[in-house]
């Protein structure tokens, strides 16, 4: 372990390394940023795995590299722990995804300003280890781009398309070996097949990320990999509390990255790839191939997800699309939490006498929000004279307001006043019958779906057991939730590793009932004296299941 450490923190080179940083560009957050590339990330070199497959590993926070402008190519123990976490969860979740190898920390401290509010502290530097066939990202072919009208920056490449050619010819070969044999001598419908094969990936890519109520957090072009994986792991989150308007990223201030916006900003950012790919593809083949094929892999394959989460497995019927929106619709108006009332609808049973249904729906009730948690959620977060002046000058100056606000924020907090006031006069038993109603209408539609499902088997008993294992393996017991993370990350800031390995073994079977893990950490005591103070730490705050729905303190959480 101590010689492991030693390769997979950068401090000593794996025989036949030639580490090297990767020069990309991109489009954050709409803009072109011109040159960015690996400013923490170093590139060891590819390792041929047992059955040929190809592997390129990187370190993540091993120090400075060619492109880390002003920062110091470090990352600390919190972000890294989330990524190593989280590259694991969504493997084992069947999600396209790069790996985490290893998680290596040290004593060494770096300055770090959390929340960009003056308040810096330090923390302790790590590095993961991170592994994919490649890391090659739709920023990578953004280096050609000429001078961006909007911004005036360009890519480093421009007019070099020998190098553009040379990618092409390496990603296709190496990573889409059919295309490149089927189409090996015209190069314009090699590459039209490369572009088709990509959007499609990345529309089914989204869809997956949309049925666990994944929210990546920065979807820029240079996070957007050429092989559809989820790559790069900052301010994610697992949506609790159904919200399709849910901002994981606690500095993207527009919502330009929202849960609902991924697909469109996924299709948006596969269009800032077909730019970058003139005049190897010429543009009006690609935008052709975008238009006709992203949209409707995208339905396809989230609408047969979802048909997998309801456990709709014998027939596919037009009305369920509307069956899966009426759903979250009433998720949405409940403030139903997303995973574990996915997870409970495999205990829901056709033939329900009244009081079984009476028990079921208590049971949804109880992953639905309270009033506490509502009133949370809808807190106004503008000081009332600050909103007081932000909509005057929307009227008097919309340009001067342009620059410090946009109308959808302003009408978002307008909105958050008004529910919060509706809340002062809720009460608890107000929420719940209304609830109770919502979720009975919705539970009689469902009811009257799988009936028709029954209707066309010869054994119900069967058909119910396959159902049933259907919905069990594809509706997680288990995600990386913001509070579980927190709780993992400040016992390891304490020097208690054993709830990062508890999460970790938890997350390898995300879709199993845990055996109990023995949380009264058996590791603790060899892993120094301060794993007390941790584990005291951790005792006042989380006692709670792992798959629980998080507790009022978790909505403080702010991931940047």
């Amino acid at each position: 372990e101590a010689e492991a450490a030693l390769y997979f923190s950068g401090n000593r080179l794996l025989a036949g390394s030639e580490p090297a940083a990767h020069c990309y560009c991109g489009h954050q957050f709409g803009s072109f940023a011109g040159q960015l590339g690996d400013g923490a990330a170093m590139y060891l070199g590819e390792v041929l795995g047992p059955r040929g497959e190809r592997w390129e590993i990187q370190l993540k926070g091993a120090g400075l590299t060619p492109f880390s402008r002003q920062a110091d190519g470090r990352k600390v123990l919190r972000s890294s722990i989330r990524e190593f976490l989280c590259s694991e969860a969504m493997f084992h979740l069947g999600i396209p995804t790069t790996r985490a190898g290893t998680c290596v920390t040290s004593d060494s401290k770096v300055v770090r300003d959390i929340f960009y509010d003056g308040n810096p502290k330090s923390e302790r530097c790590t590095v993961v280890l991170r592994i994919a066939s490649t890391f090659i990202r739709f920023g990578s072919f953004e280096i050609f781009k000429p001078t961006d009208e909007y911004t005036g920056r360009k890519g480093p490449s421009v007019n070099r398309n020998d190098i553009r050619i040379q990618m092409l010819d390496y990603v296709i070969s190496t990573f889409y070996p059919e295309i490149q044999e089927a189409y090996s001598d015209n190069s314009v419908q090699r590459n039209a097949a490369f572009f088709k094969e990509i959007t499609k990936r990345t529309a089914r890519l989204v869809a997956e990320w949309q049925c666990v109520g994944f929210c990546h957090g920065v979807l820029n072009t240079d996070n957007m990999s050429i092989v559809g994986l989820t790559i790069d792991y900052g301010p994610f989150g697992f949506m609790d509390r159904y919200d399709p308007e849910h901002i994981c990223n606690g500095s993207d201030n527009t919502g330009r990255y929202a849960y609902n916006k991924q697909p469109e900003i996924c299709k948006w950012n596969l269009g800032k790839l077909a730019e970058a790919l003139v005049p190897e593809l010429p543009l009006e083949i690609s935008e052709l191939i975008l238009e006709e094929e992203y949209d409707a892999e995208f339905e396809k394959h989230y609408l047969q997800k979802m048909r997998k989460k309801l456990g709709l497995i014998q027939l596919e019927l037009e009305e369920d699309s509307k069956l899966v929106s009426e759903l979250l619709e009433t998720m949405h108006l409940t403030g139903g939490d997303f995973t574990n009332i996915f997870y409970l609808l495999s205990s829901f049973s056709v033939d329900s006498d009244p009081s079984e249904l009476e028990d079921f729906l208590e049971k949804l009730m109880g992953q639905c929000a309270s009033v506490e948690e509502l009133k949370v959620a809808f807190k106004p977060q503008m000081d009332p004279r600050q909103l007081s002046m932000m909509l005057m000058l929307a009227q008097s100056n919309p340009q001067l307001f342009a620059l410090f606000g946009t109308k959808a924020n302003i009408n978002k907090e307008l909105e958050r006043i008004e529910q919060f006031s509706k809340l002062q006069q809720l009460t608890a038993a107000d929420l719940l019958g209304r609830n109770k109603r919502h979720w009975k209408e919705w539970l009689e539609k469902y009811r009257v779906r799988l009936q028709k499902e029954i209707e066309h088997v010869s054994d119900a008993d069967a058909w119910n057991t396959d159902h049933v294992k259907v919905m069990n393996s594809n509706n997680p017991k288990y995600i990386l939730r913001n509070y579980i993370a927190q709780n993992a990350i400040e016992a390891a800031e304490n020097g208690d590793f054993s709830e990062v390995r508890n999460v970790l073994k938890l997350l390898e079977n995300p879709f199993q009932e845990a055996e109990v893990f023995r949380e009264v950490r058996e590791d603790a005591e060899e892993e120094g004296a301060t794993a007390t103070a941790a584990a005291c730490a951790q005792e006042t705050r989380s006692r709670l299941p792992y798959c629980s729905k998080p507790p009022l303190w978790a909505s403080e959480l702010c991931v940047t």
